[in-house]
């Protein structure tokens, strides 16, 4: 039993009652997971004051006999990294949403094993005398580690009231007729602050990069500089053509496949080409916390044509925590290309990697779509038949972020992938780490 639960605040108290009830319940997993809901039995043990006075505050402690459901074979979950909150509903001579929490302790959780939740506490103040029953709600279960996720269970049945208070008048308070509300009215302030600032912020922003033009379209061998035919002209900025990548993806939870629109743009510098390599239309709402410099993305650009061999490009982590429920996109993955052969060399998207809180997900394309074809002049130590062509010159941890997009997937049925990218990987309480894209927005 809970030693000390239930105790009066200041007061001399009746001795605690404990009750135990059960619930049918369903929890619903993290958006992330992709799971259904989970359908399971809640049994709980309210420990209250069996008896108290108008006026006293008293506690009351919520202990989980048994959870909905079991931490599901995927992840194992670490030492203090559960919390419980719920609420626990008064009813009777008075009526209350009572806030519960727990602390997040909670011994090691093994993977198929049962759920082991801290002990929630709330306080009540008892407002007017008769019996005030107590009975369990809904409540939620934070997960912090490896990324912030909630699972959320709710009663599906009508719920029995699991302790009663019986509360007294509390014998005569003096003069007073307002039944145990407060009788001062709070002041409210008469003066409107004057320090206000009068001014709106006037830092510039930071430059975009290029984009395709409306009338843009995409032959097979895929965009070209506008004016440019043969040779370049004298131009430096070449912008590619969107092309739709078919890709195949392994993750930490299995085999996924999606379909991202990706572009690849160029800028001459000397002999070689600075590359910006932007995912774009993708984009998501994250479904979950994500700390800052956890989500790190990479690709190895594929030449062809005269040239052959790779390109690494690369983007920055994040460079600020990402909320759940903001918009979220991999930056834009910058590289250098020194070309290895001279002719028209092509440029296309190769392998994806995402690197998240110590996973990855690699994601290879099905097929080759060009993106850019460039003139290229044959550079010393150049790229021809070799890998990583050049230098990345994507930010390290930390950096701040460019503009870009996360990969859309295009999935509508449960069956296909649910998201390019992980945060986290594997899985986490109830669901699997995976994000679920959705057109309109774009990653800070």
């Amino acid at each position: 039993m809970l030693g000390g639960a239930g105790i009066l605040l200041g007061v001399s108290a009746a001795p605690a009652q404990a009750a135990e009830v059960s619930y049918a319940t369903e929890c619903i997993p993290p958006a992330i997971s992709g799971l259904p809901p989970v359908q399971g039995t809640t049994k709980v043990e309210i420990t209250a004051p069996a008896e108290a006075k108008v006026g006293d505050e008293v506690e009351i402690v919520w202990k989980f006999v048994q959870a909905a459901s079991k931490n599901p074979n995927i992840l194992d979950l670490g030492q203090d990294t559960v919390q419980p909150t719920g609420t626990l509903k008064a009813a009777g001579a008075q009526t209350a949403a009572i806030a519960m929490e727990g602390p997040r302790q909670n011994p090691p959780i093994p993977k198929n094993s049962d759920m082991k939740l801290s002990d929630m506490k709330g306080k009540l103040k008892l407002t007017a005398p008769g019996e005030v029953t107590l009975t369990p709600d809904a409540y939620n279960i934070n997960v912090n580690k490896p990324i912030s996720t909630d699972t959320k269970c709710t009663p599906k049945e009508t719920v029995k009231s699991a302790a009663t208070i019986k509360v007294t008048d509390g014998g005569g308070s003096s003069g007073g007729t307002t039944g145990g509300l407060p009788t001062v009215v709070p002041t409210l302030p008469t003066s409107v602050p004057t320090d206000l600032p009068t001014g709106l912020p006037t830092g510039s922003s930071s430059p975009s990069s290029p984009t395709p033009s409306e009338s843009e379209t995409g032959g097979d061998t895929g965009g070209s500089s506008t004016g440019g035919g043969g040779g370049d002209g004298g131009q430096t900025d070449f912008t590619g053509k969107e092309v739709q990548v078919p890709y195949k993806c392994k993750t930490p939870i299995g085999d996924k496949e999606a379909t991202s629109p990706v572009q690849i743009n160029a800028k001459k510098d000397g002999g070689s080409f600075d590359l910006t390599v932007q995912f774009k239309k993708s984009v998501m709402d994250s479904p979950a916390d994500i700390p800052k410099d956890s989500v790190k993305p990479s690709m190895e650009v594929v030449l062809g044509g005269s040239d052959k061999g790779t390109v690494h490009v690369e983007g920055p982590t994040n460079s600020e925590d990402i909320k759940s429920g903001e918009p979220i996109e991999i930056p834009d993955l910058t590289g250098t290309y020194k070309p290895g052969a001279s002719g028209e060399s092509t440029l296309s998207p190769g392998v994806l990697t995402i690197e998240a809180l110590g996973t990855t997900t690699t994601c290879t394309p099905a097929k080759t779509e060009v993106s850019l074809t460039l003139d290229t002049t044959e550079q010393a130590s150049g790229a021809s038949g070799g890998g990583s062509a050049g230098s990345s010159t994507g930010g390290s941890a930390g950096g701040s972020s460019t503009d870009g997009g996360l990969a859309a997937t295009g999935a509508e049925d449960h069956g296909s992938l649910k998201a390019l990218a992980l945060v986290a990987g594997t899985a986490l309480l109830l669901g699997g780490a995976v994000f679920t894209f959705m057109p309109g927005r774009r990653l800070r």
